[in-house]
Formats: structure tokens, C-alpha cells, sequence
């Protein structure tokens, strides 16, 4: 099977392209604009991929304004523009994401940095587990749960594919001790957390509560991390009522040096799992 791609990420990916070939050319974004007759915010828009559609004869003109005339780096050009054309499967339940979606990157990611504090990440959650998360103690939609958890189980698919995308989860103990759902809910979850801690590309650590204080209490965050040199790493944060992507290279390089603090004082993935399975136990001795 084909492995799926990001529209959004062959849009950065030629939106990089062609600021570093007008860089090249040595012309500003109002020569450009000039030089075509288009508006200022058109070549900005395209620059920061915030353009989702790039036409065929506007990226021509652009290309030959840059004096890009090798037919193969053309080519390859205006197959990163038709990329980012197409939709991926997480685009039927854009009405749980909104315009970003996190799948959209995860589905290209060769790496997954992912610290969570109070909940399994959602990449290693069973459907019970993630229902009861939807649900959030008070009555929502039957449907509107149901599709919640569908996407969220679609997106476990880059762990487990060909190729597959490397984890690594280091989890607070208090996501490990709240119990989501019920006993045999979270029973079921932790069971499962050991199983994907035991595949060569899933790697699962517990920070403890007795490391103290840590440079994560603010929040929860994801770093993806991508094969292509051009494409560079982005964090995703979560919020109540939407996400946020960062793609700064100051803000790269503090979450990353973030992660490897949260890393460095979690247990070792053995201990972890050891732990795991005590949590388990008190959760079967309490019943």
C-alpha cells in the first residue's frame, strides 16, 4: 500500500522552494508582485503556505520569473503543488479538526516526540478509553462521539504500517493513575499502552511524581520530526477549543530541548513498563 502523504506538508515544502528561489534571484516579494501584477499579499500567502491551491499557470509564471528552466525540478515542482491539492482521509472529519490537522502531518512523520500529562497519548488509546475522554463526564452526542473516536483510531494506522512512524511517549503518572471511564476501562488501556510499548518503533516512558517539578508543567506537546531535510519539525499543541502549530525554529528548539529534559527524568522504558504493570495490579486488587 502507497504510504499516504501531507497535502500540508508538500505546501511548505513548495512554499520553501520558492522563497529560496526569489531569494536566489535577489527580488523582494513587492519586485515579484511588480514584475506579475499581482498583489503583495498573493506572493506572501504562497511564501508562508497559507495558499492551499498554487494553479499550474500561476506556478509557471513564477518559476520562469525565477529562471528555473531545468524540466525536471520543474516537474517536481508542480507535483508538490498537485500533492497539495489532494485531501487526505482525515479530511471527512474536518469538523472535529478545523482547517489543521494533526493526521495531516502525522501521516509523512518518521518521528513523534509526544509528552502528555493527564491522559494516554492519543496515538496509544483503545476506542473505550478514548470514548470516555469524549465523553468528559456529561452527556455529548452519541454520533459526535462515535465520530471523535473513529478519527482517533484512524490516526493509530502510522504505528503499525509499513514503514511505520517512531514513537516515543514519556507520560505522567497522573495520566496512568485517573481513571478514564471505569476500572476495567482503564485496565484495558494499560494493557493495551504495554503491548504497543513492546513493538521496535514504540517506545513508552513514565514520569514519575516523584521527579517534582519538570520544564513541561505548562502543557502537553508533540513534536513531529520528517525524513526530508527540507521539511522542517513542527509542535503541535492542543488546546480546549482548537490546536496550535509551531514551526519556529526557536520554538523547535525549546520544545526539543523540553522533551529531552521530560525524557532524561522519566524512568527507563524497562522500569516503565514494570511500573505500568503495578498500576495494573492495584487497579485489580481495588475492585
Amino acid at each position: 500500500m502507497q504510504r499516504p502523504h501531507s497535502p500540508s506538508l508538500r505546501r511548505r515544502r513548495l512554499s520553501a522552494e520558492l522563497k529560496r528561489a526569489r531569494e536566489n534571484m535577489g527580488m523582494t516579494t513587492a519586485q515579484v508582485a511588480g514584475e506579475l501584477k499581482w498583489a503583495v499579499g498573493k506572493i506572501s500567502k504562497i511564501e508562508n503556505a497559507e495558499t492551499k491551491r498554487i494553479s499550474t499557470p500561476d506556478l509557471d509564471r513564477l518559476l520562469d520569473l525565477y529562471k528555473i528552466r531545468d524540466q525536471e525540478t520543474r516537474e517536481a515542482m508542480q507535483a508538490l503543488a498537485r500533492d497539495a491539492r489532494e485531501r487526505g482521509w482525515w479530511s471527512k472529519y474536518k469538523e472535529i479538526f478545523g482547517e489543521r490537522a494533526l493526521p495531516d502531518f502525522e501521516a509523512e512523520a518518521s518521528s513523534i516526540r509526544s509528552f502528555e500529562a493527564l491522559s494516554i497519548p492519543g496515538l496509544l488509546q483503545t476506542p473505550e478509553y478514548a470514548e470516555a475522554i469524549f465523553r468528559g463526564g456529561r452527556y455529548t452526542a452519541p454520533e459526535e462521539v462515535k465520530r471523535r473516536v473513529d478519527f482517533r483510531m484512524a490516526r493509530r494506522e502510522i504505528l503499525l504500517r509499513f514503514n511505520p512512524a517512531h514513537l516515543r511517549a514519556v507520560i505522567d503518572e497522573a495520566a496512568l493513575r485517573r481513571v478514564i471511564g471505569d476500572r476495567e476501562v482503564m485496565r484495558t488501556q494499560l494493557e493495551h499502552l504495554l503491548y504497543m510499548a513492546q513493538l521496535p518503533n514504540v517506545d513508552v516512558q513514565v514520569l514519575p511524581f516523584e521527579a517534582g517539578a519538570h520544564s513541561a508543567l505548562a502543557a502537553p506537546f508533540t513534536i513531529l520530526d520528517f525524513p526530508d531535510p527540507l521539511d522542517t519539525p513542527i509542535v503541535y499543541i492542543g488546546t480546549v477549543t482548537d490546536a496550535v502549530f509551531l514551526e519556529e525554529h526557536g520554538d523547535i528548539e525549546r520544545c526539543s530541548a523540553t522533551f529531552g529534559d521530560v525524557q532524561g527524568a522519566a524512568m527507563s522504558t524497562t522500569r516503565s513498563a514494570a511500573f505500568i504493570k503495578d498500576v495494573i495490579a492495584s487497579l485489580e486488587s481495588d475492585q
